[in-house]
């Protein structure tokens, strides 16, 4: 049977003007900025003085694999799936990044007849707002390294600036480079390097910000680098917050599209959940949830990454609290966490999912004992699972105890997630959250940390290295000894190692680096090795990209 792409039903999609969609999510006209037909800025103040929030679902996966967990696909799926039952539902993503779009995962606006459009939009330049960042990031390195140039006032150690600049690309010549090379009115030489932005401390920042004064605030405390005398060195020391706001101003301001059934979306911001805190804005996550009786928003990654920075980090600092929770697993992912090769999914092997299954397990264990949050299991049904892989998951998951619903979002839209819609409704209003974190501020970092491996990844401890444990010792005397710890890991283990798959016991987690993002408000925790650059496959998805004479594009997915 041959399959329509995910563009290819995107382009289909008979989208709705956009202030349709306004009107729909309950948005003045006046508060909407259009850029174009089919997408807007909106005003942070649209909500009025509503004071109440609707229910917060988030919905989180398994450790993902090559396999796909389509969680994306299960949050907009399951909005509209709310939509259909008659509740009024907002659904809160994350922007794509460039760099897998043309990478090889592909874009992040969901797929089949569960997406986000106008697809190509969303995933390609959208409404500027990467570009926004990124523009700031490297205005904040312009000025720093001006500095220098100028005189270097303020007594800048060119040997420990932190700060790099950045690009949306995945492009690993830039991960390490020397600049300021042609003598001396080109700057002073020195070796320097690239971020892809959305792991750059400027997304965090502005995802973090709950409005212009408080991302004033927050870009006035990054620190680019220290001094002669080990003391840091900010944004504003170099008087460049004011232009960096200036930047990110409009950017700021959440963008409103919606679902291929017509459902509110608002898609902004967008970090990495392995190396940065892998969720969309607060400002978007808030304004929607005053606007809706419930809001559905994702994390990065699997549970112990994305879910764990939303909890931990992100509701946090932005005061909220979410009601229930969605994990997304799959028959094919789970086979693969039972030792399976990608190349052998598409044959019928119960023993190898019910050897994957303890991976679901700690993951539903982790929600409901570490964070105290009632959840549901969405088993996302691939066209290539049997219908004895699907029963046998979910008896397997009724005889562990654990609640689990059938999602068929991916082939039908909102239709085929009526069922777990329903579920989530009751959990929001029958089960009890006892929301609580992993850890509490007042520990000490490497207490943060161990707390974090121990009770979220399943390990026995850490192992701090000679740098890391004086970096560490750096930042508490400097005062960055209370923030919450991001930790930068491998997305395919609850290790750092991405080879042991499913739920590995007894392992320790080897702690490499630790660094401040004092504006964003945690401690950078680097683990295995992480690239913060990453760069192209063998086969880039970009080589299958193109343009019809008429404007159409192909290839995306």
């Amino acid at each position: 049977m041959a399959y329509l792409t995910d563009l290819e039903i995107a382009q289909k999609c008979e989208m709705r003007p956009i202030y349709e969609i306004a009107k729909k999510a309950g948005i003045d006209e006046k508060y909407v900025e259009p850029y174009g037909k089919y997408k807007a800025k909106i005003d942070p103040s649209a909500a009025g003085d509503r004071e109440k929030n609707g229910k917060l679902i988030l919905v989180t996966a398994i450790t993902p694999t090559p396999a796909g967990e389509g969680k994306t696909t299960t949050t907009i799926g399951l909005a509209d799936g709310l939509s259909k039952i008659g509740k009024k539902v907002n659904v809160a993503l994350r922007e794509p990044s460039l760099g897998p779009v043309f990478g090889i995962k592909g874009g992040a606006a969901g797929g089949g007849y569960a997406q986000v459009v106008p697809m190509e939009d969303i995933n390609l330049h959208f409404t500027g707002d990467f570009h926004a960042i990124g523009a700031a990031n490297n205005l904040l390195a312009a000025m720093l390294d001006n500095h220098i140039q100028q005189g270097n006032k303020l007594g800048i150690d060119v040997r420990k600036i932190t700060w790099k600049r950045c690009v949306d690309m995945n492009d690993r010549q830039l991960r390490f480079i020397v600049d300021g090379m042609g003598g001396r009115a080109n700057g002073v030489p020195r070796e320097d390097g690239f971020d892809i932005t959305v792991a750059s401390e400027i997304m965090a920042v502005f995802c973090l910000s709950s409005s212009i004064a408080d991302l004033k605030a927050r870009l006035s405390r990054v620190i680019v680098g220290y001094t002669f005398d080990d003391k840091p060195v900010t944004a504003a020391d170099l008087n460049a917050v004011g232009a960096m706001t200036a930047l990110l101003r409009d950017a700021l301001k959440p963008n409103l599209v919606q679902t291929l059934e017509g459902t509110p979306a608002f898609v902004h911001g967008g970090p990495f959940a392995n190396i940065a805190h892998g969720c969309n804005s607060v400002s978007a996550t808030k304004l929607a949830l005053k606007l809706a009786d419930y809001t559905v928003t994702e994390a990065g990654f699997g549970a112990d990454l994305g879910a764990e920075k939303f909890l931990d980090i992100k509701c946090r600092y932005a005061g909220l609290k979410p009601d229930a929770v969605v994990i997304v697993a799959t028959v094919r992912a789970l086979k693969m966490h039972g030792g399976l090769a990608k190349t052998e999914l598409g044959k019928e092997d119960l023993d190898a999912l019910g050897r994957g299954i303890p991976n679901l397990l700690r993951h539903v264990s982790n929600i409901k004992n570490v964070y105290g949050l009632p959840c549901v299991v969405a088993v996302n049904r691939f066209p290539t699972d049997t219908d004895a892989e699907i029963a046998f998951i979910m008896k397997k998951c009724a005889e562990l105890g654990v609640n689990v619903r059938l999602s068929t979002v991916w082939a039908e839209g909102g239709a085929g997630g009526v069922e777990l819609a329903r579920e989530v409704v009751r959990l929001c209003n029958e089960e009890k959250s006892d929301f609580r974190f992993s850890y509490e501020l007042d520990m000490s970092i490497k207490e943060k940390i161990e707390a974090v491996v121990r009770k979220v990844y399943g390990g026995a401890g850490i192992n701090v290295m000679p740098a890391a444990e004086k970096q560490i010792q750096q930042l508490e005397a400097l005062g960055f000894g209370g923030m919450p710890v991001c930790i930068a890991k491998t997305q395919y283990s609850f290790t750092d190692d991405p080879t042991k798959l499913g739920a590995p016991e007894g392992f320790t987690v080897t702690v490499k680096n630790v660094k401040v993002s004092a504006g964003a408000g945690f401690v950078v925790v680097l683990t295995g090795d992480i690239l913060t650059m990453p760069g192209l496959p063998k086969s880039p998805a970009a080589e299958r990209i193109d343009v019809d004479d008429d404007g159409t594009i192909h290839g995306l997915f």
